[in-house]
């Protein structure tokens, strides 16, 4: 058999205005009427944004100043011009402007310390983050909920924010590009594809529903997974059946992993070699079994283009391998 092929370039964090009356503050996030959205900025009056969890936060003005536990809504907010004076820790490389931001840490293990000292106006973070709130709302920070798991979703996300930080131009720009490179790839591909998420001893497969799964589609990819039902504590994602896997026998293999990306490889290899009906997958005998970079599809946020292009790429090179 041949030597596996990994590509390993970091850890994979998974875990996810319309015009009013005077009187009345828009409510971004409650409207898709982009024009209303225009309007409300433009007149400078005040915003009620609507987080994703239904909450609604009020805001007289531009925040001043906004911090996440998120890397794709870090992406997003730099890319609209918020001041961003908090950042997740990132393990991969950082451009010098989002090295100097100060680290908060992550939504599983936050730094409340520096979440304090910061006095951002608001932070960002993704709904698992709730179990903290109380100690975070207890500093007088506003929490604001954000859950992206789709390409629609970050989407939504982009815009809503863009009408926040008075960017609608931006904000319309990025979707733009999000929309023409799914574009690319509106001829479906053939070739059978798996998308496994690792954790030390756990190893699920991506389902339609989750990010990873959505990308793959907008890819072009097919997701051999798609109708495996769903597990009871992560509705995006399945039990991975190696019967399954082996009936359908993927052509590609793209593991991700929310961290100990060394420990997940080592693992993954392990059920490799111990379990002998892998080693009759395609995907295996032409060295297809690739880890995604972590910079790309940890909560992508705006480089979400650069995902769906990477993601494409692979599928192009294994469908070249098995002809």
């Amino acid at each position: 058999m041949k030597k596996f092929k990994f590509l390993l370039v970091g850890a994979l964090a998974l875990v996810l205005t319309a015009c009013g009356e005077e009187s009345k503050p828009a409510d971004v996030g409650a409207s898709t009427d982009k024009i209303e959205m225009e309007q409300q900025v433009e007149t400078g009056g005040a915003v009620t944004l609507i987080d994703d969890l239904g909450n609604k936060h009020e805001f007289e003005a531009i925040p001043s100043s906004v911090a996440t536990l998120n890397p794709g809504m870090m992406n997003i907010l730099l890319a609209l011009g918020a001041n961003v004076t908090g950042r997740p820790t990132i393990t991969s490389d950082m451009k010098a402007e989002v090295k100097a931001i100060q680290e908060i840490g992550n939504p599983h293990e936050p730094s409340f310390e520096q979440i304090a000292a910061l006095n951002a106006e608001i932070l960002i973070v993704p709904l698992s983050f709730q179990q903290f709130a109380k100690t975070v709302e207890a500093t007088g920070m506003k929490i604001v909920y954000s859950n992206m798991n789709s390409v629609d979703d970050i989407k939504k996300t982009i815009t809503k924010y863009g009408a926040l930080f008075n960017n609608t131009a931006k904000a319309e720009k990025l979707v733009g590009q999000i929309d023409e490179e799914i574009a690319k790839g509106s001829t479906k591909s053939t070739l059978d594809a798996l998308i496994v998420y690792g954790a030390p001893g756990t190893y699920l497969a991506a389902l339609d529903n989750s990010l990873y799964g959505d990308i793959l589609n907008k890819a072009g990819g097919k997701n051999i997974a798609a109708d495996l039902p769903a597990t009871d504590k992560f509705p995006t994602y399945a039990t991975l059946s190696v019967e399954k896997i082996v009936e359908r026998n993927p052509k590609i293999i793209m593991l991700i992993t929310h961290a100990n990306p060394g420990t997940v490889k080592e693992g993954f290899e392990k059920q490799l070699k111990e379990n002998a009906a892998w080693k009759n997958l395609d995907a295996v005998k032409n060295n297809q079994i690739i880890f995604l970079p972590a910079e790309l599809f940890d909560n992508p946020g705006t480089q979400v283009v650069e995902a769906i292009d990477y993601m494409r790429g692979l599928l192009k090179t294994a469908e070249e391998a098995v002809k």
